[in-house]
């Protein structure tokens, strides 16, 4: 399979890292595609607008910013949490519509999604959405067309891939570890893979979601202070659903209920300490001109190889 034509982006000195939420509902997850059907969503107690609040309110405390990738169906369900969201001065961007994995869609099918959310936000925030992170990080190796579809419907970034080697769901183990672009025909995106370790020689999650829950803190804490000496931004996820431990519980098999509801009270005291230690931001503050910012990656990529 091609490798990826990409570029690096140059170092800084001690850059902020991107602090991003996944704006789903806790009934809405991948893991629970076989008990929850979608055309049943409406039937549920929604959760995600108190949780999102949560969140909100913690980085107001901390100063600081995020990007939310917020599902199509939340804006158009709930629209003032996403002039919240955008009011509070954080950055709005897609997390697909339907919350569908890209393996179980057609290249089409993929474009009416992500429009359809793209638009929906549009509406709901009144700016331009230009980021987009696949529901599971599921751009895998052999759907690199996502990337087309993505530039053809006007994001300008993505933060689907997860540099690491998994079997199922997703990992995109050859992508760099770090920000990058991604050139293409149609054209270049910046990518934001989610952030990796290293453990007995092998890349580890450590980005933050149920990672940060179940894994040591001291390894979360080592991977973002590693990416900052080496000049490079790290990106932290979770969702608004692991801030609450009264969320109601389905009837699951014994390995998704431990995934999805193991260490949720640690998951505040944990983010406290994150936003203590280390300087957040949303991508649109970080990087700026995306466009412009691409291109300068390239020509300064292809003036270092020369």
């Amino acid at each position: 399979m091609p490798q990826l034509q990409t570029h690096l982006l140059p170092p800084i000195l001690n850059p902020p890292h991107i602090f991003s939420v996944d704006v789903e509902d806790y009934f809405q997850v991948s893991a629970f595609e076989g008990v929850v059907d979608r055309a049943d969503w409406d039937s549920y107690p929604s959760r995600v607008e108190r949780n999102t609040d949560v969140l909100l309110d913690l980085l107001a405390r901390h100063g600081a910013n995020g990007t939310f990738f917020t599902l199509g169906w939340v804006a158009r369900r709930f629209p003032q949490l996403v002039r919240r969201i955008s009011g509070a001065g954080h950055e709005v961007a897609s997390h697909g519509f339907w919350h569908r994995r890209i393996p179980t869609m057609t290249r089409d099918q993929f474009r009416e999604d992500v429009r359809e959310a793209k638009h929906t936000l549009e509406d709901a925030c009144g700016e331009a959405i230009l980021g987009f992170r696949a529901p599971t990080f599921s751009i895998l190796p052999g759907l690199e067309w996502a990337f087309d579809v993505l530039l053809e419907e006007g994001y300008r970034y993505d933060s689907s891939l997860f540099p690491i080697w998994r079997p199922g769901g997703y990992g995109y183990a050859r992508a760099a570890m770090v920000p990058h672009v991604i050139v293409r025909d149609s054209g270049s995106l910046l990518e934001l893979p989610m952030t990796v370790t290293h453990v007995l020689g092998l890349r580890t999650p450590a980005a933050g979601g149920g990672y940060l829950r179940q894994f040591p803190f001291g390894v979360i804490r080592r991977a973002f202070r590693n990416y900052a000496e080496r000049g490079a931004t790290a990106i932290f996820y979770v969702h608004p659903w692991e801030v609450d431990v009264d969320q109601p519980r389905l009837e699951v098999g014994w390995l998704t209920r431990r995934r999805h509801y193991g260490g949720l009270a640690r998951t505040l005291p944990l983010l406290e300490r994150l936003l203590q230690e280390f300087r957040w931001t949303s991508v649109r503050k970080r990087f700026g001109d995306l466009p412009q910012m691409a291109a300068s990656a390239q020509r300064a990529d292809q003036s270092a190889s020369a």
